[in-house]
């Protein structure tokens, strides 16, 4: 069973897998656990937005798909731990020096045309070891730039379009929506999205066109029939509780 069936379970309740609880209480301040996910940002030549979110959703992705994750592995009973609460993520920024210490620590490094993304091993966020610690949350921004259309055979992450988000905030966004994608597709789908290494496409559509693909009330039947979940933040950070963030397609 693949580590992320805690997240079908609590996310596509309508497949009838077995989960205790679909609503998770709030753990503790102490026991919050949550994936670092470090974004290169050199000052002087930044990367683009969209390689750097494509980087970051793939990057998460990889960590819970990653032999290490499974069970017997050194990743397992972190990434389990985890995976079976919130899935929160911390997106934080690093250059330089702090770039290159960031990949000592457990974790995964995705390159998207010249972006670089590292997702981290999760774990307890005041265990989070201080040469992580010290890199910054704040200030962790891109401006936006006109990808192309997006690949028609690759997996797709929407951005809200009617909602602002950082480029750390939506890289957490786009992580949480490869992982929620992953843990709904066969077997085979996933042995197929794992030779393409995970890629995906992240776009902003219209207005239009997120109100067509949004579920709505029937979560399932915009599964079966459009092949689209969404991604609701718990507004722990910049949006509202509740917002859909992203719309991840499988294609």
């Amino acid at each position: 069973m693949s580590v992320l069936a805690p997240l079908a379970a609590r996310y596509a309740e309508w497949l009838g897998l077995p989960a205790e609880e679909t609503a998770l209480p709030e753990a503790s301040p102490e026991q919050v656990q949550a994936m670092p996910v470090i974004l290169h940002m050199e000052k002087s030549a930044p990367p683009a937005r969209t390689p750097l979110l494509e980087a970051a959703a793939t990057a998460a992705l990889a960590v819970c798909l990653d032999e290490r994750a499974e069970p017997g592995g050194e990743w397992h009973e972190a990434v389990h731990a985890w995976v079976s609460g919130h899935i929160r993520k911390v997106s934080r920024r690093a250059r330089g020096l702090h770039w290159r210490v960031a990949q000592e620590f457990p974790g995964v490094t995705v390159t998207v045309g010249g972006a670089e993304a590292r997702a981290l091993v999760p774990g307890r966020v005041v265990d989070v070891p201080k040469e992580i610690a010290r890199l910054q949350i704040q200030g962790s921004d891109l401006p936006p730039d006109e990808p192309p259309p997006a690949p028609d055979d690759l997996p797709v992450l929407l951005l809200n379009p009617e909602v602002a988000m950082t480029v750390g905030k939506a890289s957490a966004q786009v992580g949480h929506g490869t992982m929620i994608l992953a843990s709904l597709l066969s077997e085979e789908e996933l042995a197929s999205w794992r030779e393409r290494g995970y890629a995906c496409a992240v776009r902003t559509p219209s207005v239009a066109l997120w109100k067509q693909l949004h579920p709505g009330d029937d979560p399932e039947g915009a599964w079966r029939s459009r092949r689209v979940v969404a991604v609701r933040d718990a507004g722990f950070t910049e949006v509202e509780p509740g917002t859909v963030t992203v719309l991840a397609q499988f294609r």
